[in-house]
């Protein structure tokens, strides 16, 4: 397909196990690649992939959606800007049924899908490495059994702390995804896709993701999907870093999870 088409930027979506072959193969013919997370199961793998591009010229970046996502969006800004003061504390969650649909079964394969940490917490971790940098140290309580896996992490930043929770339930349990994050002045809450704000003064106030409409396609309630692929492709198109994604970043992640 690449010799045939000869494509500008090749978007990997294939199942992580696959993710270093495909994008090796893609970087080699010279095409700037986009690629799904987990970039791998190893922090390892990331200098060599990154030195590829850096050889071929051409850009690279790993698709860490959360990044792009307009209540995480909006969160990050409220840390960064203390507009409600510093965080005393915040849980993350990211929870589903285990995945039976995936293609031969891989996801509930350690070795292929890195299982819930790679899978679910990844997303949170990278959400949060991203906004308030490495943490000093954590820990992980994990429950793992024939099909199900769970996990609680606690993330130590030394004047506050952060609670995940990541889990696949045995069963037909839907897909959910939230934050509630203290602030000095702010409660901060995401449910649904929708913000909600608690002040101490009584006042509630919440607001909605804005879709864009970028695409002229179909999107989902979010388009952060469409947002992080406009991102890259105009970073290949004005020739400028991947900010939004830096390597090491993606190095630490790995590290955290690796220890898991």
């Amino acid at each position: 397909m690449i010799e045939e088409v000869k494509p500008d930027i090749v978007d990997i979506c294939t199942p992580s196990y696959l993710h270093i072959e495909h994008a090796r193969v893609a970087l080699e013919y010279g095409c700037h690649v986009i690629l799904e997370k987990p970039v791998s199961l190893k922090e390892e793998d990331i200098d060599g992939l990154y030195a590829l591009a850096q050889q071929k010229g051409v850009r690279l970046m790993i698709a860490h959606v959360v990044r792009f996502w307009d209540e995480y969006v909006k969160l990050r800004e409220l840390v960064l800007s203390q507009e409600y003061g510093r965080v005393l504390n915040a849980y993350f969650a990211r929870l589903s049924g285990v995945p039976r649909w995936s293609f031969e079964n891989w996801m509930q394969c350690k070795s292929k899908s890195g299982l819930v940490p790679f899978d679910l917490h990844i997303h949170d971790l990278d959400f949060i490495v991203y906004t308030f940098g490495a943490p000093q140290s954590w820990q992980v309580k994990r429950s793992t059994q024939t099909s199900a896996d769970f996990m609680f992490v606690q993330y130590d930043y030394g004047d506050f702390f952060i609670n995940c929770e990541a889990s696949w339930f045995d069963g037909a349990y839907p897909f959910q995804c939230r934050f509630r994050v203290q602030f000095e002045k702010a409660l901060v809450e995401a449910v649904g896709g929708v913000v909600t704000v608690y002040t101490p003064d009584d006042q509630v106030h919440s607001f909605s993701e804005v879709v864009k409409g970028k695409t002229g396609i179909n999107l989902p309630t979010s388009n952060a999907y469409a947002n992080e692929l406009c991102y890259f492709a105009d970073c290949v198109e004005q020739d400028k870093p991947i900010d939004m994604v830096p390597k090491e970043e993606l190095k630490t992640v790995l590290r955290i999870l690796e220890s898991m």
